[in-house]
C-alpha cells in the first residue's frame, strides 16, 4: 500500500509540474489562457519574488469555508507565518493552478500548518463565492484545518484586498500572486506568476529561522 501511495504522489508531482509549466507559458505568451490578462511574470522555473510595497492588514470581518465570522488581521493572520493567494472558484486556468500549488505546500508543511504557518486563500468575487462553494472548491484541494479561504461583504473584502495589493475593480483582472510575511516582523515576500512549493516554502524557512534568531538573541 505504502509503496502504491508514493506511486501515486510522484505521479501528482510530475502533473503539477506540467500544469504549471503549460499555464506559465500560456500567460506569458497572451495566447491560450483566456485569463492571460492576469498580471506577473511566469516561467518554467516557477515565479520570482517582485519589490513588496507596504502591506496593510485591514481587520475586517470576513467569513471562512465554514461560515464562521472571522476578525482578518487579528484572528486570521494573528501571529502566524502566512502564504496568501487570491482566487476565484469559476476560474478555470491560472487559480486551479495556484490551489495546487498550495495543496502540495499543504502537505509539505506537515505539522507545522496552524500550529506556526496558515494558508489563505482570499476570494477576489465575493458576490458569487459563497461559504459553501468555497467549502466545495476547497474540499477538491484537500484543504486541512489551517489553510482558511476567505469571503465575506463585497466592501469588506475589497478593502483587505486594496491592503495587500491584490484589488482590481474588475476580479478576472486580479494579479497571479502569492504573498508570503510575518505579521509580527512586517517581512513580506511577493511572487508573481506561479511560485514552485519550494520556493514559497524557502520563504516561509527564512521567515522562521528569523524568529529563531530574534527569540535567540532576546
Amino acid at each position: 500500500m505504502s509503496g502504491n501511495r508514493t506511486h501515486i504522489v510522484g505521479l501528482q508531482a510530475v502533473a503539477l509540474a506540467v500544469l504549471i509549466s503549460a499555464c506559465a507559458q500560456a500567460v506569458a505568451q497572451g495566447g491560450a489562457d483566456p485569463h492571460a490578462h492576469h498580471r506577473g511574470t511566469a516561467s518554467d522555473s516557477g515565479a520570482a519574488p517582485g519589490p513588496v510595497e507596504a502591506v496593510e492588514l485591514h481587520d475586517q470581518i470576513l467569513i471562512t469555508q465554514d461560515g464562521e465570522e472571522v476578525r482578518f488581521a487579528a484572528e486570521v493572520i494573528a501571529d502566524y507565518i502566512v502564504v496568501m493567494d487570491f482566487v476565484y472558484t469559476t476560474c478555470t486556468t491560472v487559480c486551479p493552478v495556484l490551489s495546487a500549488v498550495f495543496s502540495q505546500v499543504q502537505d509539505d508543511l506537515g505539522e507545522s500548518l496552524d500550529e506556526r504557518v496558515r494558508l489563505v486563500s482570499v476570494s477576489v468575487d465575493p458576490g458569487r463565492d459563497t461559504p459553501e462553494r468555497l467549502k466545495n472548491y476547497s474540499g477538491q484541494h484537500g484543504a486541512r484545518p489551517g489553510w482558511f479561504w476567505l469571503t465575506g461583504e463585497k466592501a469588506s473584502v475589497d478593502l483587505v484586498l486594496q491592503g495587500l495589493g491584490a484589488f482590481t475593480p474588475n476580479f478576472e483582472d486580479h494579479p497571479s500572486m502569492v504573498l508570503v510575511g510575518d505579521a509580527r516582523s512586517g517581512q513580506w515576500t511577493r511572487f508573481f506568476g506561479f511560485p514552485s512549493p519550494k520556493q514559497i516554502l524557502t520563504a516561509v524557512g527564512e521567515l522562521t529561522e528569523a524568529r529563531q534568531l530574534l527569540a535567540a538573541q532576546n
